[in-house]
């Protein structure tokens, strides 16, 4: 059984529960300052490469968007030692060129979630950090060449909007979007990117187009079967990628895709003792000295 830390994480979307290729050496139940994640963390090895593997959604497919315990997932990847994060997720397209069972890595998010918290930041612990690139180009590169080297259609870039759920866009607000100028929609990765930025993970996204929403005339509105049925013809592509990409990242090159410029309105000394224990671990390689005010 490996006993390295896991430095590269998988978090699983709809239909993602399980991670093909993972060699279980244990499952952990963690608590964290936020609550508990949404399932326990699967660690094992993929190809020999010290993975961790959490089911967004638990096994079973128990939370809805909204209800996603994200803080506590995201901590406890940090807690576990990862520090590159692949993100696998459903999502419509809304673009003629991105046809159902492409995938996508998107380069950017707009976020029009309202019901979440999508930040660490508290009473005593004000953190702003930089959005303007919120995926790791490094992690984001690795896909889309493996997806190549698998011969699946993958589109390198593209807006992921971010929408609250669970319901499906109204045929207005797709088209909306579509003026927008996005490129895929779905429910849940903005909210990681934020956090995981926020805790010096680097973050990328798979994303699994699965229909085309309903501004499509020629193709039927989305329908909760039809997300399912072409998602389930997805997940095979996204698991082959995810390994060969896995087995493509050098595990023990430090990780600068996290390193956004945290800054934090308290050096950490003088956040009250509560705050500061809850986020002594994502914080634990900033100096005193690096709290500072955002310019």
């Amino acid at each position: 059984m490996s006993t390295r830390q896991p430095r590269i994480g998988v978090v699983g979307g709809s239909g993602l529960y399980t991670m093909e290729g993972l060699e279980v050496h244990d499952e952990i139940e963690l608590q964290t300052p936020h609550g508990a994640p949404s399932d326990n963390f699967v660690l094992g090895e993929v190809d020999g490469t010290p993975v961790a593997f959490l089911a967004r959604h638990r096994r079973g497919h128990h939370f809805p968007p909204s209800a996603v315990p994200y803080r506590a997932n995201i901590y406890g990847f940090r807690s576990l030692g990862v520090v590159n994060l692949f993100s696998v997720s459903a999502v419509g397209s809304l673009r003629e060129e991105i046809e159902p069972l492409h995938l996508v890595v998107p380069d950017q998010f707009v976020d029009r979630t309202r019901a979440r918290v999508s930040t660490f930041a508290e009473p005593g612990a004000v953190i702003h950090v930089s959005m303007a690139d919120p995926v790791c180009p490094r992690l984001s590169a690795l896909m889309v060449e493996s997806a190549r080297a698998e011969g699946v259609m993958v589109h390198a870039g593209g807006t992921y909007l971010c929408i609250e759920g669970p319901q499906f866009s109204t045929r207005a607000e797709s088209h909306l979007y579509r003026s927008w100028g996005m490129d895929v929609i779905g429910m849940t990765n903005a909210t990681e990117a934020k956090l995981a930025r926020e805790a010096g993970i680097g973050y990328a996204t798979l994303a699994m187009a699965c229909d085309y929403d309903c501004w499509h005339e020629r193709h039927e509105d989305v329908t909760a079967e039809m997300a399912l049925g072409n998602l389930r013809d997805s997940v095979d592509n996204a698991q082959r990628v995810l390994r060969r990409a896995i087995g493509m990242l050098p595990v023990d090159e430090p990780s600068s895709c996290g390193d956004a410029s945290r800054a934090l309105l308290q050096a950490p000394e003088g956040m009250p003792g509560e705050v500061r224990q809850r986020l002594s671990i994502l914080f634990e390689d900033q100096s005193v000295d690096e709290a500072k005010e955002p310019q």
